[in-house]
């Protein structure tokens, strides 16, 4: 008699639009432009996405320099780019296409608006992720401070800034733990501007209050996500605050741990923002030769959002 075992599912979870359109542009390029096409870095943080995107014919490089055939077209990821390296495609007569998901796009329009009245900038995230660099390579050298820590707040003197102060945020945070840090921003600079919106994506909240909702309630929580997933990543930090001590991310590599799984009453499941639903349902698959399983969905928002494909593939 299998020994039953209450799994939490949090929802949402998984692909977010902005990763849904970033792995449609590139496909829809397959089709359109035929194979090869040249992918610059990882579309997203997503292991299996990129290796069955890499068998329908997209070639993953790390920069435009890597691209062997000018005459194909390459795809910049949904993280985002420097200015430099569109800049660069058109030196080199490449034809592109921008998969940068336009919440991060936001993000871009408004350090330059900020740039151009003169502010000081800050930017909340984490040092060299691909999204930080995108940001960064928006302004001319030196234009964003980046700020990772409270402790980094703390060591900035008020002293050296003459001009009006402003952050704009990463938009795969911890919302937590980039609420202290604004707050100390705040205390320390209080005329600081931030942005209308907040830059955190609806995603990433979503999927933090979802994991939020049931931590407390599990034995043992996985998150489904590869290791270079920002949001990935985050999710089981929030996890672990939220009162599941061992939380875990099930990555490509990580072998299941049947004999945790084999100690617990109750589990709790998301997945990262570019993790496919179906490594989902395998994991479930799997937990369920052993057990007898009892799923309850949590859900804590509903997402209707869908952005446009770029006008070049329509």
């Amino acid at each position: 008699m299998k020994k039953e075992l209450k799994i939490y599912l949090a929802s949402p979870r998984g692909f977010c639009a902005g990763v849904k359109r970033a792995i449609e542009i590139v496909e829809k390029a397959i089709n359109k432009y035929g194979a090869p096409v040249y992918v610059r870095h990882e579309i997203v943080h997503n292991k299996q996405v990129v290796d069955e995107l890499r068998e329908k014919g997209a070639i993953f490089v790390d920069e435009l320099s890597d691209v062997k055939d000018n005459s194909r077209p390459v795809i910049f990821s949904a993280h985002g780019v420097p200015k430099s390296v569109p800049d660069e495609a058109r030196l080199k007569n490449l034809s592109y296409v921008d998969a940068t998901c336009p919440l991060v796009s936001k993000v871009h329009r408004e350090s330059e608006q900020l740039y151009k009245k003169g502010y000081e900038i800050f930017l909340i995230g984490h040092k060299n992720h691909p999204e930080v660099i995108g940001t960064m390579g928006q302004l001319p050298g030196g234009s964003i401070k980046l700020v990772e820590t409270k402790s980094d707040v703390e060591n900035f003197k008020a002293t050296n800034f003459k001009k009006p102060l402003a952050y704009i945020t990463q938009t795969t945070l911890s919302v937590d733990d980039t609420a202290e840090i604004i707050n100390a921003l705040k205390n320390k600079f209080p005329e600081i501007k931030g942005p209308i919106k907040e830059d955190i994506c609806y995603a990433t909240t979503n999927r933090q209050s979802a994991v939020k909702e049931i931590a407390s309630k599990c034995d043992l929580f996985f998150v489904v996500g590869s290791r270079n997933s920002s949001n990935s990543v985050r999710l089981v930090e929030v996890a672990k605050k939220a009162g599941c001590k061992n939380s875990q991310l099930m990555h490509s590599e990580k072998e299941i741990p049947f004999q945790e799984i084999e100690n617990s009453n109750t589990i709790g499941i998301s997945s990262g923002a570019s993790a496919p639903e179906k490594l989902v349902q395998a994991l479930l698959n799997n937990i369920k030769k052993d057990r007898k399983v009892f799923i309850e969905e949590v859900v804590v928002a509903e997402e209707k959002v869908v952005f446009k494909l770029p006008k070049e593939l329509n």
